[in-house]
């Protein structure tokens, strides 16, 4: 990629719509609402205020928060200090957490309050200086001794914007994936990825600036990620469901108190509101909901169109996908009810998938082989990891070890699963 790639990242993306449109409503959670001037300037404060403490460009911040509106200023933060985010599970115990912070020789640790105690547990192993744990208050008490305040640390800092051009290869993200087996692997996402999959995204879902995004799904994980820059790229809303624990009829009254256009939830999610009193439905008009996801496990035809029901305008997709690759297979709305099962077709601007026996040849439809793609957003490897990296492509084909067959009309079957995938 040339050094002037005219591909831009997410902190240039946010500075562009608070020029643009600096009041429109950028970010909001339940606790408050950011336009895009605001947004743009506290990602500038917070990338000084990181920069201040002595970070490097190219440097790790681990992340650890149930989701939050924090999360996009600090992805955006860190895209314009030049630093790389590492997203951790909020599920994860203290050993775990402690091998991400030491494998990805994190130089920062931003966590949420409720979650300090499994940071404090093992933070004399994680080998981050004393003044770079940074709190993220969920009241408003003093920070804990040892740690700094994330706001006070942005109140100190300038809104300086004018920092140095972060070039479109870099490291944006180390998205650690579990697997099935072994230790997780940082999957390298640079900031070019971000930009080609938010505008494929942007183009197979027909999204616009008018669009206003539910993320219900963790932002610590790439499904939330990848339809937050998509919707940040185009100057949209996006709105990030903060509750601490899934609450159908709450959902579905945000759904329409909120005019929501687009969100991605499990089956369990939908279930859960088509469960709710017919007379709870009833109550809410649900007309602006225009796309709807179903992601991370296969739905069943009556629940398909029960959710047609409910949402009458509602478009239905599922996509396969993972960290590594991004999006891969894609299927659409007319094409729910008559492929049960399946995972659809190959993205817009993909390769051919293809499927490999273990002697690297392709099997014929109807036959299971590993599934290999080839995307423009692909990963750039697994840090400190070549020999998984080396395993990962064949060429310009990337695979993370999912078993599939092909149909007579093209359609992929998923049939084993062997990586820790983002979707169905």
């Amino acid at each position: 990629m040339r050094p002037d790639s005219p591909l831009l990242n997410l902190s240039e993306w946010v500075a562009t719509h608070a020029r643009v449109q600096p009041r429109k409503s950028a970010v909001r959670d339940s606790r408050r609402t950011l336009d895009y001037a605001q947004w743009n300037a506290r990602a500038s404060r917070l990338a000084c205020a990181l920069l201040g403490l002595g970070l490097q460009r190219g440097d790790r911040v681990a992340l650890l928060a149930y989701n939050r509106l924090e999360w996009l200023e600090i992805y955006v933060a860190l895209a314009r200090a030049g630093l790389v985010a590492v997203p951790i599970n909020f599920r994860l115990a203290s050993p775990e957490i402690a091998y991400i912070v030491q494998h990805s020789e994190a130089g920062a640790v931003l966590v949420q309050d409720a979650l300090l105690p499994q940071v404090q547990a093992v933070r004399a192993e994680l080998g981050v200086p004393a003044h770079r744990f940074i709190r993220l208050a969920d009241g408003d008490g003093p920070a804990p001794e040892g740690w700094q305040d994330y706001e006070g640390l942005m109140a100190r800092a300038p809104d300086d914007e004018d920092l140095p051009a972060v070039p479109p290869e870099a490291a944006f993200a180390l998205m650690y994936t579990s697997g099935t087996t072994g230790r997780p692997k940082g999957a390298i996402r640079s900031h070019a990825g971000n930009a080609l999959i938010a505008a494929a995204t942007a183009l197979e879902f027909g999204l616009t600036r008018d669009d206003t995004g539910l993320l219900v799904m963790p932002l610590c994980h790439a499904n939330s990620l990848y339809f937050g820059v998509t919707f940040a790229m185009l100057g949209a809303t996006i709105v990030v469901d903060d509750r601490a624990r899934f609450d159908p009829a709450a959902l579905l009254a945000q759904l329409a108190r909120e005019r929501i256009t687009f969100t991605s939830l499990v089956p369990t999610h939908y279930i859960m509101m088509l469960d709710l009193p017919e007379p709870v439905k009833a109550g809410h008009d649900l007309r602006a909901v225009g796309k709807l996801l179903i992601s991370s496990a296969p739905a069943r035809q009556e629940t398909k169109r029960a959710i047609m029901q409910l949402f009458p305008n509602g478009r239905l997709f599922e996509l396969y996908g993972s960290t590594e690759a991004g999006w891969v297979t894609i299927l659409r709305p007319e094409e729910q009810l008559t492929h049960l099962g399946s995972v659809g077709r190959e993205w817009a601007g993909s390769g051919a998938i293809r499927l490999l026996d273990e002697n690297g040849q392709e099997v014929p439809d109807g036959e299971v082989g590993e599934l290999f793609s080839r995307t423009a957003y692909v990963f750039d490897g697994y840090w400190k990891n070549p020999d998984k990296t080396r395993e990962a492509f064949r060429g310009a084909w990337c695979s993370v070890g999912d078993m599939a067959r092909r149909d007579p009309e093209g359609f992929i079957h998923l049939v084993d699963r062997k990586s820790n995938m983002i979707i169905s």
